[in-house]
């Protein structure tokens, strides 16, 4: 009998090596799998490469893992925001690395690591900084640059529901980066806020599908993480 679920977040995250790439889904804190980050801090491993859309805001999740030491490189898309000081902090102190990727061009690597596709041409970033040392090429008239596949060693991403096989289903802007992460990892891991009987989930409203997915565990839905966003004066 196939059935990915495990009891906790912290049973989810065995196993997870030092120097690991960790896909981190999330849009701000919409859809930021903050219980499997949690895990993540008290399972310890360290060095990690994380792709993220952000850097972390605030003191919590994915800020926190930053925070204390953990990443030694990040890639993402906006690594800069208001609450965003850990980043900062460290970033100016020269004790992380970045690697900063446009979003769309981001989510499209995750996309060619879970579809087999060797690289891509996009004409993002042609002429600028973030084309230095790739491949470009003019196609129609247009210039272009090579980007490759992203792919990841263990893929955090945050589903509403779920079911033992790991068929998942997102909750609107929650939904963000977790299908593409999901395919893009060698091993994925899901928190859910419902887990259901198998058919209790509408086929056709199934984002990822079990196959991409190896461990779900059932969450409890935080009252300041409802919402994706904390209120502000």
């Amino acid at each position: 009998m196939i059935d990915k679920t495990v009891a906790s977040a912290c049973a989810a995250l065995e196993g997870v090596a030092d120097g690991a790439t960790i896909l981190i889904g999330g849009f701000g804190t919409a859809g930021q799998p903050t219980e499997l980050i949690d895990a993540l801090l008290e399972q310890g491993a360290r060095d990690l490469t994380v792709v993220s859309n952000n850097a972390g805001s605030g003191d919590e999740g994915l800020a926190l893992l930053l925070a204390q030491g953990r990443v030694r490189k990040i890639i993402c898309s906006f690594p800069r925001q208001a609450d965003s000081w850990h980043f900062d902090r460290l970033y100016r102190a020269g004790k992380i690395e970045l690697e900063l990727v446009p979003q769309g061009t981001l989510a499209e690597r995750l996309r060619a690591a879970g579809a087999g596709i060797g690289g891509f041409f996009t004409p993002t970033g042609y002429g600028t900084e973030l084309a230095a040392g790739k491949e470009t090429r003019v196609v129609n008239g247009k210039g272009h640059v090579l980007e490759s596949p992203l792919h990841g060693d263990v893929a955090l991403i945050k589903a509403e529901r779920g079911d033992r096989w790991g068929n998942l289903t997102y909750r609107k802007a929650a939904r963000n980066f977790g299908p593409v992460m999901a395919m893009a990892a060698r091993t994925t891991v899901a928190s859910v806020h419902e887990l259901v009987e198998l058919g209790g989930l509408d086929p056709e409203s199934v984002v990822t599908p079990g196959i991409h997915v190896d461990r779900v565990v059932c969450v409890a839905r935080s009252a300041t993480r409802a919402g994706g966003f904390k209120a502000t004066p």
